[in-house]
């Protein structure tokens, strides 16, 4: 069934009411009401399998993970679960107040916290461990973990609080290098896809904090619950996911140097969180880019750890491409005739401060803003 209008409403509504001891009969028959400019109101009754995930495959991966009280609890409040192949995974969740910006939307910090909070929940779903990344039972006897090489996020249409977004994922193998995962983000109102993002994630010893290769035993974990033949969300033959972004030379053009890392930074692996990098890049985006015009497209290559008694530089210059030139300057101004751009592109760098070792590299691109 399709909800539009009241959906956010009905939606907070239901995960509200999951908490009640008495949810098979609320569930039995739900009267949804269809908001209008109308003064009239229709109402329709459906059944909860309309509405919510369902209670039996939740409970089945639950027992998959060996837990039968907190996790339980938790899966079954999520508005989310495994499709009936069980080689993805798919929730919904509602843009909160706290998770839009200044323009009213989310932002690409709140998109990537989503992306990599249906990850996480879809490991869990199929009896991964619950107290890191997805790490199958060898990687934990072996003191491994996952790590983010690389990030590409594309938005072609920001939502707005009170917007609910429907989120896909799978993962799949990249050999003995690491892992895939990749993502669809739909406006769940229209079925519209509104984004899409693919990453890359290799493995580090957490005691050493040095790379490793994966090997069989890890790899046969994770294979059955990986699409048979490869399945991308960037299909498409020279796609922006693919391109190699080039360093980025000092003297850069813009640049906010001394970034501390919060401890709210820190995630359960003891590093810097990779969306705190994506942060730390738009901090040196000039203003005027920020007033004129909103991010479509980021590519980041992580190259080392953050770690929180680190300080970091951020480094910006616009890229010069056949279909992007660089920004003219006016009277001191990087304002020029940016106003007339479509769009822009930059590349970015994030050194260590004093040692200037390099933490990331990245690509931005930035359409202009439309008249609201």
């Amino acid at each position: 069934m399709m909800l539009k209008g009241c959906n956010a409403d009905l939606l907070q509504t239901l995960a509200h009411s999951r908490f009640s001891p008495k949810t098979k009969t609320l569930f039995r028959g739900i009267s949804v009401v269809s908001c209008s400019s109308s003064s009239k109101t229709s109402t329709t009754t459906t059944t909860a399998s309309d509405l919510v995930i369902n209670d039996t495959k939740n409970s089945s991966s639950a027992a998959v993970s060996g837990s039968n009280s907190a996790f339980s609890l938790a899966d079954r409040l999520r508005l989310g679960s495994l499709l009936e192949d069980g080689l993805s995974y798919k929730e919904n969740f509602i843009v909160r107040c706290y998770e839009v910006g200044i323009n009213k939307t989310a932002t690409v910090e709140t998109m990537a916290n989503l992306l990599q909070e249906v990850a996480c929940n879809h490991a869990q779903s199929v009896g991964f461990s619950t107290d890191g990344f997805a790490t199958t039972p060898t990687m934990r006897k072996m003191n491994l973990i996952w790590v983010t090489s690389r990030m590409h996020i594309e938005i072609y249409k920001y939502p707005a609080w009170g917007d609910v977004v429907e989120i896909e994922t799978w993962c799949q193998s990249e050999g003995r290098i690491g892992t895939r995962r990749d993502w669809i983000l739909k406006d769940f109102a229209t079925g519209v896809v509104i984004g899409r993002a693919t990453s890359k994630w290799v493995m580090m010893n957490q005691n050493t904090r040095r790379l490793q290769k994966v090997n069989d035993d890890v790899r046969d974990e994770y294979l059955v619950f990986c699409p048979r033949t490869p399945r991308l969300s960037f299909p498409e033959e020279n796609n922006s996911s693919l391109k190699k972004i080039p360093k980025l030379e000092d003297p850069a053009q813009y640049s906010k140097l001394g970034l501390v890392p919060r401890r709210a930074d820190l995630d359960m692996n003891q590093h810097v969180n990779n969306v705190t990098y994506i942060g730390w890049v738009l901090e040196s985006i000039p203003q005027e880019i920020i007033d004129t015009h909103e991010l479509q497209k980021i590519t980041l290559d992580y190259r080392r750890e953050c770690q929180h008694d680190n300080t970091v530089d951020s480094l910006t210059s616009p890229e010069m491409t056949e279909d992007v030139h660089k920004l003219p300057e006016t009277n001191g101004s990087v304002t020029g005739g940016r106003h007339e751009m479509d769009t822009c592109q930059f590349l970015h760098f994030l050194r260590l401060s004093g040692e200037g070792l390099e933490l990331n590299r990245g690509r931005t691109e930035w359409r202009k803003k439309l008249a609201r």
